[in-house]
């Protein structure tokens, strides 16, 4: 953990540049190696196809993201990484917001690590020798 996960609608698929977003948002997070252990990074991008925003008359578009982290983690740490994530998509789409309706959000999940399953041999390679 922690698990990244952005929809975007179609719509912004030629302007938006997801790939870099997803490079921004690592760096954060691995900027928090002490929060965020880095062979547990992950993220992802579904484009939607399928899709309907306030009334439907205008070419409007959305940014959903969602960070997943397992509990524990301070109500303060949770905070001051939402809003870096958050200042990260911001920026990222401040130009094509100029542009065009476009709606950004950023969801927190937090689990029981109770309720997950894992098996990574990727934290290896990051351990300190």
């Amino acid at each position: 953990m922690p698990h990244f996960i952005v929809e975007y609608t179609d719509n912004i698929k030629d302007e938006s540049n997801i790939p870099k977003l997803l490079e921004n948002i690592h760096t954060i997070l691995m900027e928090n190696d002490t929060i965020f252990p880095i062979g547990g990074i992950r993220s992802r991008a579904i484009e939607l196809k399928d899709y309907r925003v306030a009334d439907g008359a205008e070419n409007d578009a959305f940014v959903h993201a969602v960070l997943k982290i397992g509990a524990g983690r301070s109500e303060e740490t949770k905070r001051e990484i939402c809003q870096m994530l958050f200042t990260v998509i911001k920026n990222h789409f401040s130009e094509l917001m100029e542009k065009r309706y476009l709606a950004l959000s950023l969801e927190l999940v937090e689990f029981s690590e109770a309720g997950t399953y894992k098996l990574n041999n990727i934290h290896s390679r990051f351990k300190v020798r």
